[in-house]
């Protein structure tokens, strides 16, 4: 009885990677094991053609200020990795799941996960600069060439690089050592600080640009020109509206993926259900759909990008016809 007890404690503590990586899940999700690697397999090919359309897009296009090319570069960069690194990974992982290769399925499941986790949190940061560069635009007016330079905003950029990378490998350390709770709670002040400047900037753009609003009404009804304002305002307004939709793009496919984590989290020591390890694994899926959705997004909302898309499509046919 005591060595029964004993096994028994033993599989409870295991996480839910080794679980998942085990024959306890195959039987039961069978189904949905043949048709997640598929669909990822789809996602991934639509992120690798889709981010490197965008990338040569960007390099063509001229019209945007350096800074923040350089900023939806590195997003698009990111989703790109997730399109040739993360998503392949993954599929790996299920398809040894399948076959039974418990070993391979526990690696790639493991890599899967911190390399995601990696590119998770350069998005968020990337996303996070492309607000404050927005407001920074708008409250510096003609001293925002000075103060966001192209130095100033590749230095940032290696430094949401540096700073997701030790996050990435505090986690991994939590991973083996689940009493160590700095990493968890350092990733969680970093998720909510990052969203809540992206939330106090945008906030800010808005009050601000409906108070610039009355004043150009203002000036209308007293007879004095404000064509060139008004027109300043309504393209400063368009760029901004292009990062806002970005940012709710990405929350919208990373809240499920969060939601599961936490829960897993909760039940780390307990055996976990089928049907929440099942939700977790679409919720992953979801996020890989952000990388492949993005660059319709880009092409959508933001104008000299879709017109450098459009051009380097026809370049393309034209190579190939």
């Amino acid at each position: 009885m005591a060595e029964l007890s004993s096994i028994t404690e033993d599989e409870n503590q295991k996480t839910s990677l080794e679980q998942s990586c085990s024959a306890e899940f195959t039987g039961v999700v069978h189904g949905e094991l043949l048709f997640l690697p598929a669909i990822n397999i789809f996602f991934s090919i639509a992120a690798f053609l889709g981010n490197s359309l965008i990338l040569v897009a960007l390099h063509k296009e001229s019209s945007l200020r350096p800074p923040s090319k350089l900023l939806y570069r590195n997003l698009a960069i990111t989703d790109l990795c997730v399109g040739i690194i993360v998503e392949p990974l993954n599929v790996v992982s299920w398809i040894s799941m399948l076959n039974e290769k418990w070993n391979i399925c526990y690696y790639a499941s493991l890599t899967t996960f911190i390399s995601g986790l990696l590119l998770c949190v350069v998005s968020l940061f990337t996303l996070t600069a492309l607000s404050v560069d927005r407001l920074l635009a708008l409250v510096l007016g003609i001293r925002y060439r000075q103060v966001v330079t192209l130095r100033r905003t590749y230095l940032i950029v290696v430094a949401m690089w540096i700073l997701s990378i030790v996050l990435a490998l505090l986690t991994l350390i939590y991973y083996w050592n689940p009493q160590s709770h700095v990493s968890s709670r350092l990733l969680g002040t970093v998720i909510i600080v990052c969203l809540f400047t992206s939330f106090f900037s945008y906030t800010k753009i808005f009050i601000t640009l409906r108070h610039n609003q009355h004043q150009v009404h203002s000036h209308i009804s007293q007879g004095q020109p404000s064509q060139a304002v008004a027109l300043t305002t309504t393209r400063y307004r368009k760029a901004v509206y292009s990062a806002l939709w970005v940012q709710v793009a990405l929350v919208a496919c990373y809240l499920p993926f969060f939601i599961t984590a936490i829960v897993l989290a909760s039940q780390r020591g307990r055996k976990v259900s089928s049907s929440v390890w099942l939700a977790s694994q679409f919720a992953a899926t979801l996020v890989y759909l952000n990388s492949s959705f993005n660059p319709l997004l880009y092409s959508w909302k933001i104008r000299e990008v879709r017109q450098a898309v459009k051009e380097t499509l026809r370049q393309l046919f034209r190579l190939s016809s």
